[in-house]
């Protein structure tokens, strides 16, 4: 059977992870593609699922600690404190 060539563009450290996990495999790149595009045709679909997945802010665990939150301002169970930047630090302290 004739052979071709498929060029594939990847970021450089994802090709160098596949590169290492195929050796690992005891295989190259090209033999996994091949691994891959023959499970696609005997398939006929991708042979794993594809998914965005769900935003984490929109679980229904999360909804219910927002909304015992909101709940608990509305009643005046809530206390006031500076904003902390990201390092930890109180603005105000950095102020004077």
């Amino acid at each position: 059977m004739a052979q071709s060539t498929l060029t594939v563009r990847m970021d450089n450290e994802l090709k160098e992870k596949f590169e290492t996990l195929c050796g690992v495999f005891g295989m190259n790149p090209s033999v996994a593609m091949t691994i891959f595009a023959k499970a696609v045709v005997r398939e006929r679909r991708i042979p794993f699922e594809i998914t965005a997945g769900e935003d984490p802010f929109w679980s229904e665990a999360n909804i219910a600690h927002l909304r015992a939150a909101v709940a608990d301002v509305k009643a005046g169970k809530y206390a006031v404190h500076d904003l902390i930047d990201e390092d930890g630090v109180d603005d105000k302290s950095m102020a004077g």
